[in-house]
């Protein structure tokens, strides 16, 4: 990896308002980490825009939100990162400025994977359209909320990675290029802002009890892999001015 490695301070649990008044964008926010991590946002005080392209799942998750003590009421956003175009995003931006006010983070928890495929048979469209959700969407979307992120006092945007190691393994195709991809686009990112108010992470969480996993990994016991709970919190943790020390960085879940 282009980043160094970070970890999350021993016993960390994130303080109750962390993300008091602050207002988090977060993409595939009806999956699994994206799920967690926008509950676990709104517990600490966040305004989560939850980002995705099906009304109904994101409503599930908006009614979670919406039955937690104390939690800011959350916004939809529909939004087809596979369809979306440079003027979609700008006019998210100019929407979250007009409605919100600011955006003080992005969290990029889509992920687009079609099963493990040798590169000989890997379909073209498959191929181009896992390296545009995973990669190009969150570079449009990161470059269109940058002067909304630029503008307050202290932000972050969260890139979201897998094993390096595995990823560059045989069968993993689009969704381990990509994954490649990002971690170099969080690492140019960073070293373009690290003078302004725009902190850049990446997560590396460990393995997670997904619909992702489950696609790569369909014959592993589902009660072994832990819940994406705990990379929700690593989330809060990241987006919260804790997360300070893990600027520039890979923040590493995995144990060591």
């Amino acid at each position: 990896m282009s980043l160094p490695a970070a970890h999350l301070p021993q016993d960390h649990a994130p303080a109750k308002d962390a993300l008091k008044d602050r207002i988090v964008l977060i993409t595939g926010a009806a999956g699994g980490l994206g799920r967690a991590a926008a509950l676990a946002c709104a517990q600490v005080g966040a305004t989560v825009l939850l980002a995705g392209r099906k009304r109904r799942a994101l409503e599930k998750v908006y009614d979670e939100i919406v039955a937690l003590p104390d939690a800011p009421q959350p916004v939809i956003q529909l939004i087809d990162l596979l369809g979306a175009t440079p003027a979609d995003y700008e006019k998210l931006a100019d929407t979250i400025r007009d409605e919100l006010g600011g955006l003080d983070g992005i969290v990029h928890a889509a992920a687009r994977f079609d099963g493990l495929t040798p590169i000989a048979m890997h379909k073209q469209r498959e191929w181009v359209e896992a390296l545009h959700v995973n990669l190009s969407a969150p570079f449009l979307l990161t470059q269109a909320c940058m002067p909304l992120l630029q503008e307050r006092v202290d932000s972050a945007v969260v890139f979201v990675l897998d094993d390096p190691e595995r990823m560059g393994r045989a069968h993993w195709g689009a969704y381990g290029v990509s994954k490649a991809g990002l971690e170099r686009l969080a690492s140019i990112l960073h070293q373009e802002t690290e003078g302004s108010s725009l902190r850049v992470h990446a997560l590396l969480p460990a393995p997670m009890r997904t619909a992702l996993r489950r696609m790569a990994w369909f014959g592993e016991n589902a009660e072994n892999v832990d819940t994406p709970e705990t990379a929700a919190r690593a989330v809060v943790y990241l987006l919260s001015r804790q997360g300070v020390d893990a600027r520039g960085k890979v923040l590493d879940l995995r144990e060591a």
